[in-house]
């Protein structure tokens, strides 16, 4: 058998090479398809740090691999998500190194509305399990607001029929930010504007709005998509300012709508929302008024009322001091026979407890302390003998257990002592006085930096007049006698120093004539 390729003769079977092929198919592939449209529903999805993005397209049978590259990706009008079914535009290309085709997407777009709502339903659920629809989380609007901001677009009848109606029923001031309402650039233009107004400092240069309504007319499901991205209805959630979302007519529903604090109908409701009616305000105001003023005229009537009713039940004063006056007047009537009851009784007592004091009594019961005095002195004084006998032989005993010697080495070791003493007393006083001495010296520079003197060195005097120093013009002239103190020693001028060189002195006004 020949391993060897030989070529067949007659054969016209055409040869190539792997790259030849493999550019053959490429050139095929890009220049008979070319720019292609395809329809089917989106698997996986990738968005790679590049930038570049990479997803697959299906039906029953088949997957086709797609790709965006980082520069494409802003205009594709749609983000493929997975389940999706959209509509594909682009080339087709082929890669020869790995023999693979695949479709460059430049635009996707949703394949019917179908689709669209299929879409809207599972971003519905996906933000619904996470809370942003929960009626807890909703902020109430502010009754009155100062500054209303309205999100939409100055083309159109959105933004004159807001303004006419708030300036009707109730004007108040209008931040417009204006956006695009249908799109690619409606839904992050209208979620850079609900997080500007929120970036706004309160009380600042440019006011932040107390409300912000988000507003477009009617239009289809395609028009009206902008409000049902996911960045707009998280920017929605996140707004800290109540917010209103009037987006289509009354039939219309969009995912903002879930996510605000309150939907209105229209862009008009939305206004008469925002604001109350100023006319019916002032007639509520002015009746309450009324109201308030009979309410306060009939309740002091009534205590009015009240209080004469209480009066008339009331005694009259003199009703009510007539019985204390009379028990004063029975308690004076008693008075005098009581004083003298009680003089007399104290007066036989009195006697009764004199009459036992008697002189022979009391001189025997003299006699007989005297007697104890004597007999207690008569034992004081042997008593005081013994007790300083035994002291002095005490005493002695204890001055004959201590021997010269000992005592010699107690009065070494106490000197000993008094000497450490000494010398520790001597150590901290003459650390103290050396603190003490650096501390003056140091006082005593900044002294000397603080004095005027120093000021005066650099060619300044100070002058003095009888009243002290001197600080005017005025008070020199006044003064009688001058002394100016320099650096280097002080200079005394008396009343009659003639005046400085280059001043004129000033003649006495001469008097004028009487005729």
């Amino acid at each position: 058998m020949d391993l060897l390729d030989d070529p067949i003769p007659g054969s016209n079977t055409p040869e190539f090479s792997v790259s030849e092929i493999a550019g053959k198919v490429k050139r095929l592939i890009e220049g008979e398809l070319g720019w292609v449209r395809i329809k089917g529903e989106v698997g996986r999805v990738v968005l790679a740090r590049s930038g570049h993005l990479y997803f697959d397209l299906k039906d029953d049978r088949n997957v086709l691999s797609c790709m965006t590259w980082k520069g494409q990706v802003p205009e594709l009008g749609t983000m493929p998500e997975e389940g999706m079914e959209v509509v594909a535009e682009g080339r087709m290309t082929a890669s020869g190194f790995q023999s693979k085709f695949s479709l460059n997407a430049q635009r996707i777009a949703i394949a019917g509305e179908g689709a669209l709502m299929a879409l809207l339903e599972k971003r519905k659920k996906a933000l619904a399990a996470e809370g942003l629809f929960d009626p807890a989380r909703k902020k109430p609007l502010p009754y009155l607001p100062d500054v209303i901001g309205v999100v939409t677009s100055l083309q159109g009848a959105v933004i004159r029929d807001i303004l006419h109606r708030l300036r009707d029923r109730f004007p108040r001031k209008v931040m417009i930010w204006p956006v695009a309402v249908q799109g690619a650039a409606c839904a992050p233009e209208v979620a850079r504007a609900i997080a500007g107004f929120n970036a706004l400092t309160p009380g600042g240069a440019m006011p932040r709005p107390d409300l912000l309504i988000v507003a477009r007319g009617g239009g289809s499901v395609e028009d009206l998509w902008g409000f049902n991205e996911e960045a707009v209805a998280r920017a929605a959630a996140a707004s800290d300012i109540p917010l209103i979302s009037a987006v289509g007519h009354e039939t219309d529903t969009t995912l903002i709508d879930f996510v605000s604090d309150q939907r209105a109908p229209t862009p008009t409701a939305a206004a008469e929302m925002a604001v109350p009616v100023r006319h019916e305000l002032l007639a509520w105001v002015e009746q309450a008024g009324g109201r308030m003023t009979s309410s306060l005229s009939t309740g002091l009537q009534r205590r009015d009322q009240r209080l004469r009713d209480l009066a008339r039940a009331l005694p009259r004063a003199d009703a009510l001091m007539d019985g204390p006056r009379q028990r004063l007047d029975r308690a004076g009537d008693r008075l005098d026979p009581a004083l003298m009851t009680g003089v007399q009784r104290r007066r036989v007592r009195l006697s009764d407890v004199s009459g036992s004091l008697r002189p022979a009594v009391l001189t025997r019961q003299l006699r007989n302390d005297r007697q104890r005095l004597a007999d207690l002195s008569a034992r004081l004084g042997p008593a005081l003998a013994r007790a300083t006998a035994t002291t002095r032989d005490r005493l002695d005993a204890r001055v004959a257990r201590f021997s010269p010697r000992l005592l010699a080495q107690d009065v070494a070791r106490e000197r000993t002592r008094l000497d450490s003493v000494v010398s520790r007393l001597q150590g901290a006083g003459h650390h103290q006085i050396t603190s003490l001495s650096e501390r003056l010296t140091s006082m005593d520079r900044l002294r000397e930096t603080l004095s005027y003197k120093a000021t005066l060195a650099r060619g300044y005097a100070v002058v003095r007049g009888g009243a002290g120093i001197v600080t005017t013009k005025a008070a020199a002239e006044a003064a009688g006698g001058l002394e100016i103190e320099f650096t280097d020693g002080r200079l005394k001028l008396g009343a009659g120093t003639p005046p400085v060189r280059g001043t004129k002195a000033k003649k006495p006004p001469e008097q004028g004539s009487l005729f």
